[in-house]
Formats: C-alpha cells, sequence, structure tokens
C-alpha cells in the first residue's frame, strides 16, 4: 500500500506484527515509522523500548531475538534497516548454506526458517524492516510478508503528479495549524513542478522555517509570504524567472536569470527549466489552436493538473507560435553548447529578451 492507504489504514485498525516499510522516498518511511511506534507505545517511547538490530543480522539471531518472551516491556519492538538477508542478491555464506551431506536428511535453509518465521510471528513480537529501495514483490520472501503482513511502498512523488503534491501539502499545513490562499497554493504546485526530483523531507523543512517565522497567531500564507520564505530554493527562483517571462517582463526575467546564475545554480538546470517551459507553452498554443481548450487541456498535454495546464493555455496566447520556435531551436543550441564547454550566459539571456518581446500572436 502506498502512504495514504498506510496511514488510513493505521487509523482505523491496531498495529500488527509484521511489516516492511520500503521504498527510496525516506520522508514516507520516517513518517510511517512514528505511527507505527505511537500505536506501540501510547504513553510514549523510550529508546530501551526498541531493539534496533545491524544490517548484519542473520536469520538465526533474528528468530532468537524475536522469540525471546519481553521481561520488562508488553511488546518486543524490532526494527533492521536494510537488513542483508533482505537487500542483497547473494546472502552471505553463513544464510546460504544448505548444510546438505550424502545420506543425511537436507537441513533447513535460511529462506525456509524465515518464511516459517513470517507465518508465525509471536503475539508479543513486531517485526519493522525497513529497506531504503523498492521492494521486489516478485520475489518468495516479499510475496509472504505481504501476504502476513504490511509492506509500505514509499515511492517518490513525481514533480509531474501535481494531485499528488497537493494532498501532501494539504496535509502538512493542517499538521502546522495554517492554510495557504488559492494563489499561493497553485504557485507552490508550480515551483515544484520545475524539480527534476522531489524531497519531502526537505520541503517539509522549508515549510517548517516558514511556520516558525510566522508564528502561531498569523494563519494564512499568501503568495508574496511564500515566494519570501522560499526564495533560496533555486526551483523557486527558476519558476519566478518563468513567470516573469511569461508575463514579458525582461527586466524582472534577467534579474532573476542572474540571481540564479550568482547562486551557483548550474546553467545547463536553467535550460533545461526554460526548455521545458517553452515546449509546454508551444504544446499548448497547438492544442488550442485545434479546439482543445480549458480544462481538456490537462489530459492532452499528459496528464498535467488542470489548473497549470489552463494557467499555461493562457500564457501561450501572448506569444506567437514562430517565436516559440525558435527559441525551442536556439535553447537546443545553447544546450549542445554548454556540454561542449563553449556556451554563455549571454547567449542566455539574448533568448530570454526575445522571449519577453511582445509580437502579434498568430
Amino acid at each position: 500500500m502506498n502512504y495514504g492507504e498506510f496511514m488510513a489504514f493505521h487509523r482505523k485498525n491496531p498495529a500488527g506484527r509484521l511489516y516492511l516499510l520500503a521504498g527510496e522516498e525516506g520522508y514516507y518511511i520516517e513518517k510511517a515509522k512514528k505511527r507505527l511506534l505511537e500505536m506501540l507505545f501510547p504513553d510514549g517511547v523510550n529508546i530501551e523500548d526498541i531493539m534496533e538490530l545491524p544490517a548484519e543480522t542473520t536469520v538465526n539471531e533474528l528468530l532468537m531475538n524475536a522469540n525471546s518472551v519481553p521481561f520488562f516491556t508488553e511488546k518486543n519492538v524490532i526494527i533492521i534497516k536494510n537488513m542483508n538477508f533482505l537487500v542483497k542478491k547473494k546472502a552471505d555464506s553463513e544464510e546460504t548454506e544448505k548444510a546438505s551431506t550424502k545420506g543425511k536428511k537436507k537441513k533447513d535453509t535460511p529462506e525456509d526458517m524465515f518464511l516459517r518465521f513470517i507465518e508465525n510471528v509471536p503475539d508479543f513480537t513486531t517485526v519493522i524492516f525497513i529497506n531504503n529501495h523498492s521492494a521486489d514483490k516478485r520475489k518468495k520472501i516479499f510475496k509472504a510478508i505481504a501476504k502476513h503482513g504490511i509492506i509500505l511502498e514509499a515511492e517518490p512523488i513525481k514533480s509531474y503528479k501535481t494531485e499528488e503534491v497537493g494532498e501532501w501539502l494539504r496535509g502538512k499545513l493542517q499538521e502546522l495549524h495554517k492554510d495557504m490562499d488559492n494563489d499561493a497554493f497553485q504557485y507552490f504546485l508550480g515551483a515544484v513542478s520545475m524539480m527534476q526530483t522531489i524531497s519531502l523531507g526537505y520541503l517539509e523543512q522549508e515549510l517548517n522555517k516558514l511556520a516558525l517565522f510566522m508564528g502561531k497567531e498569523e494563519k494564512r500564507i499568501d503568495r508574496k509570504l511564500l515566494v519570501t520564505a522560499l526564495s533560496s530554493m533555486p526551483e523557486v527562483s527558476g519558476f519566478a524567472m518563468l513567470s516573469a517571462i511569461s508575463e514579458h517582463n525582461v527586466k524582472k526575467a534577467l534579474y532573476l536569470f542572474k540571481r540564479q546564475v550568482e547562486e551557483g545554480v548550474f546553467t545547463p538546470l536553467i535550460v533545461g527549466m526554460l526548455v521545458r517551459h517553452v515546449r509546454q507553452l508551444w504544446q499548448a498554443k497547438d492544442l488550442m489552436s485545434r479546439g482543445i481548450r480549458g480544462k481538456a487541456l490537462g489530459p492532452a498535454m499528459g496528464g498535467m493538473n488542470t489548473f497549470i495546464a489552463e494557467r499555461i493555455g493562457r500564457e501561450s496566447m501572448s506569444f506567437t507560435a514562430e517565436q516559440l520556435k525558435t527559441a525551442f531551436l536556439d535553447l537546443a543550441d545553447v544546450d549542445y553548447a554548454l556540454k561542449m564547454g563553449q556556451g554563455t550566459a549571454v547567449e542566455l539571456e539574448s533568448i530570454i529578451i526575445s522571449l519577453c518581446e511582445r509580437q502579434t500572436t498568430k
């Protein structure tokens, strides 16, 4: 199950005995682990209440700890991160030895013992496996964990899945006891859509700092406050630059471009943002010329958020198709030149200026 399903399930059901929290989004894993520990220790968790075993833990060691009756707590709560037996394609020799000899009955392999344990985790034990990579659902062991326990698939949110980002943002604002006006909310989604990869932990950190700056009394986050608070994020400056280009505000666009360069933003990354923006404007303009408008733009542009697609559609109307085509081709040339160590910021400034020029739209 994904993070949302995992949290919803545990609002109605008690903690189980077997978990695998797996995936590349550490934010979801930490939140899920925190929720489980809150359920297992409603009066507060102490460090001695949890047994954290190392990645090198063998199956025999796991079974010994899991099957030992707890003395000072009601439950054995065992957490193992990236256990070698589960992570490695080929387990250590100690774990893979079959111990079979001619004329003797074949002994259980570690996998056999592990599978039996999964089916019969003691009532007084909860085991939480944490893997910082996706679970391989084809493996027999993971199929068994899914059958007898719960697997959290903590996959990163893709930048183009703005609905998922919006859902996360609403939850975070509720947690902070803040709200955000629609203009700021959509601006946040637009800025995040510029990111190559989304780190929810980083976004949470920035929103936490914003909430701390605002204090408890101030509740509403508007666009101005959001932009000021997140101005250190390259994606926010980049999004602001693209917005200035769409507004044909050459002075602001050049200022924001130079600011990114001065702050050390990788120039090819800026080129990539410009290419993506110009391509979207060009695509929206073409679709609208064929009668695809309004809410129909989102699905036609690869499932883009409806609000963002409509905004891009409106912005595309102030550009000519030839202007966008020229800018797109020029950006391709600059991108190639930069990769060959020959491109300069002056060429990018020239493209930004040409995009900011208002022309008779066609």
